[in-house]
């Protein structure tokens, strides 16, 4: 089977993307999947992440088909395969410590001095 992102229309309040899949012998078939916009924010998905979060959940739909029930040509990304998705791609960096400023004194130039007396 193959999978090939075709390209995303943007329409109010959602995006659209498409997709061609080719799975011999079967006849070729287009996919829609919709993206709500509200989805993309700081705390949710980029922009960047929408083809993929669509190509998974295609990917997951084709698997389930059965010759008697073929997965619909149009598809929605829910609030879970948001959550499913950021759980599974955006892992959380753990913190870096921030670093001890060196002892000493620092001069105009930014290097630090150490005075020996």
């Amino acid at each position: 089977m193959y999978i090939q992102y075709v390209g995303f229309d943007s329409s109010a309040g959602s995006r659209i993307y498409s997709f061609h899949v080719i799975d011999v012998p079967q006849e070729a078939r287009d996919f829609t999947i919709t993206v709500q916009s509200a989805a993309f924010r700081p705390d949710g998905l980029k922009f960047q992440d929408g083809p993929d979060i669509c190509f998974a959940r295609l990917g997951h739909e084709l698997e389930k088909q059965t010759p008697e029930i073929r997965t619909a040509a149009h598809l929605s990304i829910g609030e879970l395969d948001i959550k499913d998705y950021l759980d599974n791609h955006h892992t959380q960096k753990p913190k870096r410590k921030k670093k001890e400023e060196p002892r000493g004194e620092v001069s105009n130039s930014g290097r630090t001095s150490c005075s020996s007396r």
